[in-house]
């Protein structure tokens, strides 16, 4: 292909996009929504097409109206426009192909061939919305196929692997075919607005970058908590457990976000750079504190929001003698100067009372408290960030109560940016439209390096080698509780308590 390029291209490059899994549960609730929304808000270019690839057999017209009653389904009403959706649908091709079979990969280059004019410089994107132990054959045979050059991207789901060792058998298997600078591993709260104002937040704004140390941050605390159960993936699930399906991905990246150093720019490897170094520092656990400093739990029977759910035993195929977490709480911290002494508490579960993501960091009391001695457990800043749901950032200052007869009573209150209110007009994007925009453009920043990956699962593993050790079951929670009652004990010992404004 020449290599010539449009001014419009810079904004909206053209691709080729390979979506494997296209009928897959990913595939329709959130990468066909996300597409769509690209097109509607004119951020794919005129001439990017989407072929899908699944085992199914399906002819390209029954395909495309598949995904138009996708769309109807996934997609807020006041959002779905008619034009759009004929427009985006036309986009759409479908090839049956069984991935295990080398020889029918030739198909997608036949296609590209077909649909694609010599004249523009066109990636192909690749993304691979199926299980992991799939993407080393997948890669493989797209090779074998002739379907890839220097210009094609590959994108993959979590999660990597198991543990360490499984991590690296796929990331090798990739890095056969693709170089390291082609990988785009996603972690879908990478994209998420909340998360990337972090940056803006520490690295622009003097009032924190100044204060984000242990001199002025007493402690940060992670939530991220799920209403739902296992909805049907047991066979998933009780294989991984709560520590390897979000601790070892999604909490430890906003760790990672909250503790790096500044950047020396924005570039992607800059960025992952100084993740890499948290990972890195993160305190191991040694046995005395993982008997103080973590908790598991498994949920049993309860109540949400007045309606009876069942355990994790009684869900639909479960193993009655399963021993896996549904719950993990702990304390652990960053091991350099900035963050000396500072405790991180995190802390996921499923079939929690509301579903939560948010990051609270607790500035210290002033040295010299002159109000009320009574009202001393107030006076402190917290800065509250919201992933979900409803994104925003709010920071707790503590003011003069108002009225003749209250003296110098305090009273706290937020300084609060609601990104619904703050931008009415303006629609949030979904994590996927944020993290595919930035696939099709070639950047990095937002996507998991493999050495991040990596140190990941070393420090999970660790923790995991010393709960078989231990050898001791998780403990009980109702569905519709904050966990286990030790997990509100093991920050209370240190005379704090989990932040609640639900």
């Amino acid at each position: 292909m020449k290599a010539t390029t449009r001014p419009e291209e810079e904004s909206r490059p053209v691709i080729d996009l390979a979506l494997f899994g296209a009928l897959g549960d990913l595939s329709l609730r959130k990468l066909y929504p996300a597409l769509y929304h690209l097109d509607r808000e004119g951020l794919l270019h005129d001439d990017t097409r989407i072929l899908g690839l699944a085992r199914q057999e399906l002819k390209p017209d029954a395909f495309r109206r598949r995904i138009a009653e996708t769309l109807q389904t996934y997609v807020k009403p006041a959002e779905l426009d008619h034009e759009t959706v004929k427009r985006f649908t036309a986009r759409l091709d479908y090839l049956q192909l069984d991935f295990a079979t080398a020889e029918g990969y030739r198909a997608i280059a036949e296609w590209r061939e077909a649909v694609r004019h010599d004249t523009v410089v066109c990636p192909l994107v690749v993304y691979l919305a199926v299980p992991a132990s799939l993407y080393g054959e997948i890669c493989r045979n797209l090779q074998a196929g002739e379907c890839l050059d220097e210009l094609s991207r590959v994108v993959v789901e979590k999660p990597i692997g198991y543990d360490f060792e499984s991590s690296c058998v796929i990331n090798d298997a990739i890095g056969e075919v693709f170089q390291e600078s082609q990988v785009y591993r996603i972690d879908h709260y990478l994209g998420k607005e909340t998360v990337q104002n972090l940056i803006a937040l520490r690295f622009a704004n003097p009032l924190f970058g100044t204060q984000w140390n242990q001199n002025h941050i007493s402690h940060v605390e992670i939530t991220v908590a799920e209403q739902v159960g296992i909805e049907g993936r047991w066979g998933y699930f009780d294989r991984a457990g709560q520590l390897r399906d979000m601790v070892q991905n999604h909490l430890l990246q906003l760790v990672c976000l909250i503790a790096m150093d500044p950047p020396a720019n924005l570039d992607a490897d800059a960025i992952r750079d100084e993740k890499v170094k948290v990972l890195k520092a993160l305190q191991p656990f040694s046995e005395a504190r993982l008997n103080r400093d973590v908790v598991r739990g498994q949920y049993i029977a309860g109540t949400i929001h007045g309606k009876g759910v069942p355990g994790y035993l009684e869900e639909e195929g479960a193993n009655r003698d399963s021993e896996t977490e549904t719950f993990v709480a702990m304390k652990t911290g960053v091991a350099n100067w900035r963050w000396a002494g500072v405790p991180f508490y995190l802390r996921t579960g499923k079939r929690m009372p509301e579903k939560l993501s948010q990051i609270v960091v607790h500035f210290r009391q002033q040295p010299h408290y002159i109000f009320d001695p009574d009202q001393r457990n107030l006076a402190a800043n917290k800065l509250v960030i919201r992933l979900q749901p409803d994104e925003g950032i709010a920071l707790e200052v503590l003011t003069k109560d108002s009225g003749l007869d209250r003296g110098m009573r305090l009273r706290r209150g937020p300084l609060h940016l609601d990104f619904g209110s703050a931008f009415p007009q303006t629609r949030i994007p979904d994590a996927y439209e944020r993290l595919l925009l930035e696939v099709m453009k070639g950047r990095q920043y937002l996507f998991v390096r493999r050495d991040e990956v990596e140190h990941a699962w070393h420090w999970c593993d660790s923790l995991i080698a010393a709960w078989k050790e231990m050898g001791e079951p998780p403990r009980r929670y109702p569905a519709g509780s904050w966990g286990p009652v030790a997990s509100i004990a093991m920050i209370t010992q240190d005379g704090r308590s989990w932040y609640e404004d639900y």
